[in-house]
């Protein structure tokens, strides 16, 4: 029997697990990083965590005017635009993210998956456990969505720069961009590692390039700097209340990438992050933006591309090469995302286990999928010649982004209440504020539903489909498992009563009960009548925190005639290796050699009942899912070589 995935309370008290009592304790993983050590990581984070949001000047303000229809290059709605760019992203990335989300912790570990750990340690007291699964779901399928526009939109708006530069180059803009997402798929499996020191050198070039071109311009018409104002913000949303959804539809562009900075959390850490952001990335990037501003201000009709048209004539190429890198590093670290994302699903039970690969021998975190690889590059390509351009591409994205932000909300709302302790009111006042905002750009994002929304709604659809399905799939086999297995005490009374043989050595045999027989091993009693010296049952759980120190990753219990219970406990981070985990139970009284073990595990044959709780499709489709899995000897590198499965036919 496959050992289960689901994610369980923990209400361990060690340094790193423990549920703090305050968000400052829940942040001292992160917060205390050496001096020495500050700039290094933060120079590191701007390619890895600033690259997704660091792109967005090159299509926002062109699309809070193209995308809004009416709007005009007239001085009002240029400083009310900009207004609402710089609130906007002060709100959502400063305040939301960099201030706050940043404290929420899980063992120094970020990011969505890692929010809903948190929240689960309070799901004893509230009862909200399955419906935190549920969330991680949907804001997962969001993710993807994401991953899928990301790389198209990025892309795609730099190359552009090349009709600019040659109105004629304009027939190459598609090729081009499609050649440069097939080459980065491509490489994905070859890892990060080799490059990843060149991402943060090349993004600082990027965002310097930003501010010197924003600057330029601002020097001429130093008046934009008011736009700082909020006032121009609100001004504009009372006066063209016609025109401020769809504008705000566009302005939450400038956000995208914005969890990125909770999410890379466990690698770089929370002040390096917050020093990379308010020193230096937020003013290159309003600077770039206010400098369009002015520069639209001054010449109106180069509201077609103000980035572009921001830099000299001579600048153009050079700009567009750079501009490309800087996509190709922004899209490399959302698909590295959606890689540690599927691996963190999988180890909470969310996906079927899927092929890993490790690209890096000294860093465990650097991972690849080939299925999401393969899967992404597919819809990229489709999205690329679906959609034509950028400014299509633009319709598309922010409801996958404000969709997941919102999550994020929520969840923290709870986490808020449960660990930092706060109270209702001072929980309710910020995170409702939060909430007012982003479901505010996510109503302006569903006004372009029709316009290409629908993508990442479908695809997002599609997904919560598939893994609720695999999720309701599991439940009913485990179900099916419970009610025909034996409890221990009845497997020894029954055992009593059998004439069985006995053979040297030892028997692993995985189950996903802790309290219940394994299947392979009265499958392996009834056709071969013969026990080892020693049964070993073993269970391997995955705990709602990202890690599991050596200390407590071992449970044994004996209960006599030579059978043992083993448990081996995970966090969602680590990396599940059974024969390592072993040699830890000789601790506890249990002397276990991996390499001279047998190993039985039970592989089953689902196939649908007449009668079921899940629909025909439903079934076939989980069917198909627990096929494609990877088995569970590689998943949890059990030595090929003493494997021994035993087949069973179990109905659903």
């Amino acid at each position: 029997m496959v050992p289960p995935t689901n994610v369980t309370n923990t209400t361990s008290n060690h340094s790193g697990g423990a549920a703090p009592e305050s968000q400052d304790a829940i942040s001292t993983s992160v917060g205390n990083v050496p001096a020495g050590r500050l700039a290094p990581l933060a120079i590191g984070a701007l390619g890895v965590v600033f690259g997704d949001i660091g792109t967005s000047p090159l299509y926002t303000f062109r699309e809070a005017f193209h995308g809004a229809g009416e709007a005009s290059a007239n001085p009002d709605h240029v400083f009310g635009i900009l207004s609402l760019i710089f609130w906007t992203v002060m709100i959502i990335v400063s305040f939301k993210y960099a201030l706050l989300m940043l404290r929420a912790d899980n063992q120094g570990q970020g990011g969505l998956l890692a929010l809903i750990g948190l929240a689960i340690r309070s799901a004893a007291k509230s009862g909200h456990r399955e419906k935190f699964l549920a969330l991680g779901i949907v804001g997962a399928a969001l993710f993807y969505g994401d991953g899928m526009i990301t790389p198209a939109i990025s892309i795609l708006s730099a190359v552009e720069g090349l009709e600019i530069a040659q109105p004629e180059f304009g027939k190459f803009v598609l090729p081009i961009t499609i050649v440069i997402v097939i080459g980065l798929f491509a490489v994905q499996r070859h890892g990060t590692a080799r490059v990843g020191a060149f991402f943060g050198p090349i993004i600082m070039v990027w965002f310097s390039t930003l501010a010197v071109l924003g600057v330029r311009q601002i020097v001429g018409h130093p008046e934009i700097l008011f736009a700082l104002s909020p006032h121009f913000a609100l001004m504009f949303l009372i006066q063209n209340i016609g025109l401020a959804f769809p504008v705000m539809g566009a302005v939450l562009l400038a956000v995208t990438g914005a969890e990125a900075l909770y999410a890379d959390l466990g690698h770089f850490g929370r002040k390096p992050i917050q020093a990379g952001w308010f020193a230096f990335v937020l003013p290159c990037l309003m600077l770039n933006y206010f400098g369009q501003g002015a520069l639209v201000l001054e010449r109106p009709e180069a509201v077609v591309n103000p980035f572009y048209l921001l830099a000299p004539e001579w600048f153009l190429y050079p700009l567009v090469g750079l501009a490309t890198l800087a996509t190709i590093i922004a899209s490399q670290a959302v698909i590295s995302g959606a890689f540690s994302l599927s691996w963190q699903a999988m180890r909470m039970g969310i996906c079927p286990r899927l092929l890993i690969q490790h690209t890096s021998a000294h860093h465990h975190g650097q991972i690849y999928v080939p299925q999401i690889n393969w899967i992404l590059m597919v819809c990229v390509i489709l999205l690329v010649i679906g959609f034509k351009s950028s400014s299509g591409l633009a319709s598309a994205y922010g409801i996958a982004v404000t969709g997941t932000m919102i999550i994020d909300t929520i969840i923290a709302f709870f986490v808020f209440r449960a660990l930092w302790k706060w109270s209702l009111r001072r929980t309710v006042l910020i995170c409702g504020f939060i909430l007012m905002v982003e479901a505010l750009l996510l109503g302006s994002s569903l006004l372009k539903v029709m316009d290409g929304g629908w993508f990442p709604l479908l695809i997002g659809a599609i997904i919560i489909f598939i893994l609720s399905t695999w999720m309701d799939g599991r439940g009913l086999l485990a179900k099916r498992h419970g009610a025909g297995s034996l409890t221990e005490e009845e497997f020894l009374g029954a055992l009593s009563e059998r004439h069985l043989s006995r053979v040297p050595g030892t028997a692993l045999f995985l189950t996903a009960q802790t309290d219940r027989v394994p299947f392979a091993l009265l499958h392996n009693m009834r056709h071969n009548r013969v026990l080892h010296e020693r049964i070993v049952m073993t269970t391997l759980i995955t705990e709602a925190r990202p890690f599991v120190p050596e200390s407590e990753r071992i449970e044994v219990r004996e209960f006599g005639r030579g059978f043992w219970r083993l448990i081996v406990r995970y966090g969602f981070a680590d990396e599940p290796n059974l024969p390592a985990a072993m040699r830890l139970a000789a601790r506890q009284g249990l002397e276990l050699d991996p390499e001279s073990v047998s190993y039985f595990i039970g592989r089953e044959r689902i196939v649908p009942r007449q009668k079921s709780a899940m629909s025909g499709w439903r079934r076939w489709l989980f069917i198909l899912l627990s096929d494609t899995e990877i088995s569970a000897s590689d998943y949890f590198r059990i030595p090929v070589g003493r494997i021994i499965e035993l087949g069973a036919r179990t109905e659903i």
